[in-house]
């Protein structure tokens, strides 16, 4: 454990962190996407039956990205995948590219691709064969890669161009973590984000029943895509039913202190303890949703309850 993972609330991460191995890229052909899908896989070089982590990437980024959360959970016995999307600025799609309007949707079949092809990435990572647990898998991600996240776990989306809200879940994943990932749409959204983010304009939380844990900061403001204020982020633990959890960082603005990347210019809150309170939050919820250990999330609920900790508050539902 580092000098600031000492710094938060003292939260068990349930064994030392170990080394891991990271292999990209990782080509699965997609001819009907228009591009290959280039995936990372990052893995413990130690450990059996290791539960697996899909992380969708905020828009723009790409499966470089958020290695301060993917290479933590990976150290405390979790495969992380991680895909490039099409809205990735390293593919850089043009203005009117017809893909665009279904690129929320795009996204989902990405990571519905993975879990196909998942004996193909296993392989793929020297000395990884035969070490997955395939029946624990949980799907995480931060802004835009929070819905796609959400989508799989039963949020419905209207599609922007046939009106239907079609069911996209996937059984094969059981639990979620959503980061600063957006609300309702409707009123609530911006003229921008109706015209420019129309798989924003309907979005119904109702459906997700799955277990999830949602990650909001209290000054995430984003006036481009709401009208409403933080709260906004707070809209998939507020309107899904079901077993959820809800993290509230103080001060955190939209990239919750630098989850994003190390030193990544982005950031606009950039506080490494915050991060190391995401890292253990996380890590504990994930080791309890998939039925590895409850102690850590145990203490996490004891640490972070409400007005027991100054840099946030866990609620649960």
């Amino acid at each position: 454990m580092t000098a600031i993972d000492t710094m938060t609330t003292g939260i068990p991460v349930g064994s030392a962190a170990i080394p891991i191995v990271s292999v990209s890229p990782i080509v699965l052909p997609a001819p009907e996407r228009g591009e290959d899908l280039h995936v990372r896989v990052t893995a413990p070089v130690t450990g059996r039956d290791l539960p697996i982590v899909l992380f969708a990437h905020g828009f723009g980024s790409s499966f470089d990205g958020y290695r301060p959360l993917t290479d933590h959970w990976a150290a405390h016995g979790f495969t992380v995948i991680q895909a490039t999307h099409l809205d990735s600025k390293r593919l850089r799609l043009a203005a009117d590219d017809p893909r665009k309007p279904q690129m929320w949707r795009l996204r989902v079949s990405d990571m519905k691709r993975v879990l196909d092809d998942l004996d193909l990435l296993e392989t793929a990572v020297p000395g990884l064969a035969g070490r997955l647990d395939p029946s624990r898998i949980a799907a995480a991600g931060h802004s835009f890669g929070g819905q796609t996240a959400a989508i799989l776990l039963g949020l419905r989306v209207t599609d922007p161009q046939t009106g239907i809200a079609a069911d996209l879940s996937d059984p094969r994943i059981t639990a979620g973590i959503l980061l600063a990932t957006a609300g309702k749409g409707g009123d609530d959204l911006t003229p921008f984000a109706i015209e420019n983010l129309p798989w924003l304009r309907g979005q119904d939380f109702s459906h997700i029943t799955a277990p999830a844990l949602v990650v909001a900061g209290d000054k995430d403001r984003l006036p481009l895509l709401s009208i409403r204020g933080p709260d906004w982020a707070t809209d998939p633990y507020t309107l899904s039913p079901g077993r959820k959890s809800l993290l509230t960082l103080f001060g955190a603005e939209h990239f919750l202190g630098g989850i994003s990347g190390h030193e990544v210019t982005e950031t606009t809150d950039e506080n490494p303890a915050r991060v190391a309170l995401v890292q253990q939050v996380t890590l504990a919820y994930l080791r309890h949703v998939l039925g590895i250990d409850d102690s850590g999330w145990t203490a996490a609920r004891s640490a972070l309850a409400p007005d027991a900790h100054p840099m946030g508050r866990l609620d649960s539902k």
